[in-house]
């Protein structure tokens, strides 16, 4: 590979990471460059969440003192590996033309469901008991399946379905969110490693960015304003909803 290429790819990783440490939506970064680089849609997918991986887990270890006494968490834990399975299986199913078809659509959800994120808590963000209903058990169970298929816009979608839920206790909810996330990125990577969807010489490069982005993303957080990050996001997102429409 390159030097250049490989640049490219630290470059993708480390915005990936830094994006995702101070505002999330850092798949919008780096999944265009894993199809810039030829890879079938699919395999650009799959690529890039073996390379952003550390994202989920690593915020989700920072918190851990939260997840003590969680009620449920067994129950939410079950239901989000069994949805990741279902959505990480379906991609192979789906098909490199089905998934290129399907890439515009997941990146207007995930940009709408980004935009709107903040209004949605706040909407949601009402007083009732924290407990795993029928409804909402299928509903974790079919974000986990959207994660696992396509994990941008997962952790919004995350913290929309624990508010619903009941977890209205901010640091509680985003704990297990991350907690979540991870679980989701992990048994998709698994997944897709053992079905030989991933290229795997382009994930190191990018991987080591996005670790640097993380542990980067959480200094800057104290003093970046986010809101500004956030609408660069959104922008970004909207940009390339339009243009794999046009493609």
């Amino acid at each position: 590979m390159l030097m250049m290429d490989q640049l490219l790819l630290a470059g993708a990783g480390l915005i990936a990471g830094l994006v995702n440490a101070l505002a999330g939506g850092g798949t919008f970064f780096s999944f265009p460059v894993f199809m810039a680089f030829g890879l079938p849609p699919v395999v650009a997918n799959a690529t890039n969440a073996a390379a952003v991986w550390p994202a989920h887990p690593l915020a989700a270890w920072s918190e851990r003192a939260q997840l003590r006494g969680v009620p449920h968490l067994p129950l939410l834990i079950g239901l989000t590996v069994v949805g990741a399975l279902i959505g990480a299986g379906l991609l192979n199913t789906v098909g490199n033309q089905g998934f290129k078809q399907l890439v515009p659509y997941l990146l207007i959800i995930a940009t709408t469901l980004f935009a709107f994120g903040p209004n949605v808590r706040r909407w949601m963000s009402q007083d009732s008991p924290f407990r795993v209903s029928l409804f909402g058990g299928a509903l974790m169970l079919l974000i986990a399946a959207y994660g696992g298929f396509f994990s941008a816009g997962m952790g919004v979608m995350l913290m929309a379905g624990l508010l619903l839920l009941g977890l209205h206790q901010m640091q509680t909810n985003n704990a297990v969110k991350n907690l979540l996330g991870a679980l989701v990125n992990t048994v998709a990577v698994v997944l897709w490693t053992w079905q030989g969807l991933i290229d795997w010489s382009m994930v190191p490069v990018a991987f080591a960015g996005a670790v640097v982005g993380g542990l980067l993303g959480a200094r800057l957080s104290r003093w970046l304003p986010v809101h500004w990050l956030r609408r660069v996001v959104i922008a970004v997102g909207c940009g390339l909803s339009g243009f794999y429409l046009w493609v």
